[in-house]
């Protein structure tokens, strides 16, 4: 068995989300463990209302909503009676048993799996505390369930692999919102709560290794200017394709509130992990007698577990990398590393030559050079590719993926001092004219 344990704001929204489950008949609601009624007799709101009178005992904890899912081997077939029995001693073992909780049995994928809405406020108004509920007292309940009930356990190959995250498979989703929806939910489970990105386009080279996006649209949409944001699938040469799904209507509402506080949270968490990649890279270089391609120092990295993202202009120059740990599960620029691992100090220690540039004629009647405007950091002009391992899926099979834009760069123009002078110098021509 497989427990994965999420936090959120919004009980109405984890509710909302298995009670759609259930009108599409790909759920069943099974108990109602401490509510007044039996579940039989219990609409939304009754369901809703009982979670958030509880919830309001405390006003000061602002994430108050908590969705479990407990997920089962593939050659597992529990009758639902069997099924009751396990949610509530999931819930007993990991401090929920007194709780206001609700179990739903989906029936929407390969395997057996319950999904459970609730909140850790108790009845006094104190809340459980939820920092590494997932490691502590779940994994100590998953082990001692297994036992109790003769599961597959979780610590077998088989059932670990089941469970890893996959890349979006495009063909079978771009044509229906709901499977769309489905898998992206699948993807965001695996990497919203478990990676450390301090950006958009931090998070984004994670998503784009499972065919996956985080979209805000371009300046003048709609869903840029009301601050709102999308997740699409891509294509296998990373074009956006299918429907694109709004956050809100995702359980957990991954919106740009939620993944501004992720931000903020991770930026404590990652520096203990920097050293890895440094040292993977230094390692790497210094052992090689020779300078490296860029290739061969990916293809060494694999090893670290260590994938290399790229930004590249439309001319085929990099500007720019990312490193994802997915050892440590974790996304650095090249510049929180250091100089030496930006992208211009990288290609230094590489036996790396940019693109030819392709040299217009100048034209007579152009007086002056015009400064390149920088990129606008949520639209992207440029072609990206990402030179990847495959620590937790398999993507050896796949092409290129464009890669979003990194917000922090600009590129470099004529320094406006320096066109100043230009102007100065033209005026001052004109006079003695």
């Amino acid at each position: 068995m497989v427990a994965v344990i999420h936090q959120s704001k919004s009980l109405k929204n984890l509710l909302n989300y298995n009670e759609q489950k259930l009108k599409q008949g790909k759920a069943t609601c099974l108990t109602a463990a401490n509510y007044p009624k039996p579940v039989d007799k219990l609409n939304f709101h009754q369901k809703l209302n009982r979670l958030m009178h509880q919830a309001a005992l405390n006003e000061r904890t602002k994430v108050n909503a908590v969705h479990i899912s407990l997920n089962f081997d593939t050659t597992e077939k529990i009758p639902e009676s069997m099924l009751k029995k396990i949610a509530d001693s999931y819930m007993e073992k990991i401090g929920f048993g007194k709780q206001p909780y609700l179990v739903y049995q989906h029936k929407d994928a390969g395997h057996e799996h319950l999904h459970i809405v609730t909140t850790n406020i108790k009845a006094d108004g104190k809340r459980i505390e939820l920092h590494n509920l997932g490691r502590n007292q779940s994994e100590k309940a998953r082990k001692e369930v297994e036992i109790d009930f003769d599961l597959v356990r979780a610590d077998s190959k088989k059932l670990e692999q089941a469970y890893q995250v996959k890349p979006v498979n495009v063909q079978k989703v771009v044509y229906g919102k709901s499977d769309t929806r489905r898998a992206i939910t699948n993807v965001l489970d695996g990497v919203l709560n478990k990676y450390r990105y301090t950006s958009l386009p931090e998070l984004n080279a994670v998503l784009k290794q499972y065919n996956v996006v985080a979209d805000r649209g371009t300046d003048d949409s709609r869903i840029f200017q009301k601050g709102g944001l999308v997740y699409r699938v891509l294509d296998e040469v990373g074009n956006k394709t299918g429907v694109p799904i709004k956050a809100s209507l995702i359980y957990n509402n991954p919106g740009l509130k939620y993944l501004e506080e992720k931000f903020i949270e991770n930026e404590h968490l990652r520096p203990p992990h920097r050293r890895h990649v440094k040292n993977a890279i230094d390692w790497i270089l210094t052992g090689n007698k020779e300078k490296l391609s860029l290739q061969k120092l990916s293809e060494a990295l694999k090893k670290e577990s260590v994938d290399i993202v790229l930004r590249e202009n439309k001319e085929g120059v990099i500007y720019g990398i990312t490193y994802i740990d997915h050892k440590n599960r974790v996304v650095f620029n090249g510049s929180d590393l250091g100089k030496a691992y930006s992208a211009k100090g990288l290609l230094e220690r590489l036996q790396y030559s940019p693109p030819d540039k392709k040299v217009e004629p100048v034209k007579q009647k152009q007086k002056h050079t015009q400064s390149i405007k920088p990129d606008v950091p949520h639209e992207s002009n440029h072609h990206s590719g990402w030179i990847s391992s495959e620590p937790i899926s398999n993507t050896s099979q796949r092409s290129l993926l464009e890669l979003l834009t990194d917000p922090n760069h600009s590129p470099s123009f004529v320094p406006y001092e320096l066109t100043k002078d230009v102007h100065r110098k033209k005026k001052k021509k004109k006079k003695k004219r």
